[in-house]
């Protein structure tokens, strides 16, 4: 394989969302490092590998702990020396149900992985950015449409995701004196098995159901490895990519 000479790191590699990107930036040279809680997707991940292309490195992870997180950044680093770009992906939700039904222990697992989990590997990521050479990187965190406009029933996901914005901010303010740059990615129904349902109907504000418009993953995947491949005195501090006929626009 061929490498670029920069190295990646995404959470939640083993499939969607994660699993797209990671074979992007492996396509056009990245050395991907594939986080993920199963060892078995994140193999299928890499075996889905082209040539030519980087290395991928399967490591299992659960983002929710800081022993984990911090055991995937050391390994990155005695592998390869260096983090250029951080995709902070891995996330999850909670049933879609009543705000008063959700349980404490259904909230706390949405903030554990979708905000908790990407505060712990954006502060490890940080940590080897500051002290490698040449010094610097960058992060790209995974918000959602939900960081705009709920969807019914998302309180905790739609709270993570509008605190992943806050997240960004300050990692983009408190990263420049370190050459890093931070930005965030808004997607709208990228067709994965997450959004299967959508093609059956789902809640709209209005109490209807609705099918909904998905896109396929791969403009996704294409979107971060244009915010990826930026020189680092530019950056994409927020994008949306969405089907274009989804109810977003006019949401509520």
């Amino acid at each position: 394989m061929t490498g670029n000479g920069k190295i990646a790191l995404v959470t939640g590699a083993g499939s969607g969302i994660g699993r797209a990107v990671s074979l992007a930036l492996q396509s056009a040279g990245y050395s991907v490092v594939l986080a993920g809680r199963r060892i078995e997707p994140l193999e299928r991940t890499a075996a889905s590998a082209s040539a030519p292309g980087g290395r991928m490195l399967p490591v299992p992870t659960d983002v929710t702990s800081p022993d984990s997180v911090r055991a995937l950044f050391a390994q990155t680093r005695e592998t390869f020396g260096r983090l250029d770009v951080l995709f902070n992906n891995a996330g999850t939700s909670a049933p879609a149900i009543p705000l008063e039904d959700i349980l404490y222990e259904q909230w706390m697992q949405v903030i554990a992985v979708n905000l908790t989990g990407a505060f712990l590997c954006a502060q490890e990521a940080i940590k080897l950015m500051k002290a490698q050479h040449p010094r610097g990187g960058r992060i790209i965190n995974n918000g959602s449409i939900s960081a705009h406009v709920p969807r019914p029933h998302s309180a905790p996901y739609t709270a993570t995701k509008h605190a992943i914005t806050g997240l960004t901010k300050s990692l983009s303010l408190d990263g420049r004196r370190h050459n890093i740059a931070c930005g965030q990615i808004d997607i709208g129904n990228a067709a994965t098995e997450m959004t299967e349902r959508m093609t059956a109907g789902v809640p709209q504000a209005n109490g209807a159901t609705a099918v909904e418009p998905r896109m396929d993953v791969r403009h996704v995947a294409d979107a971060v490895l244009y915010m990826a491949n930026l020189p680092l005195d530019t950056n994409v501090q927020f994008l949306t990519v969405m089907a274009t006929n989804m109810p977003f626009i006019g949401r509520g």
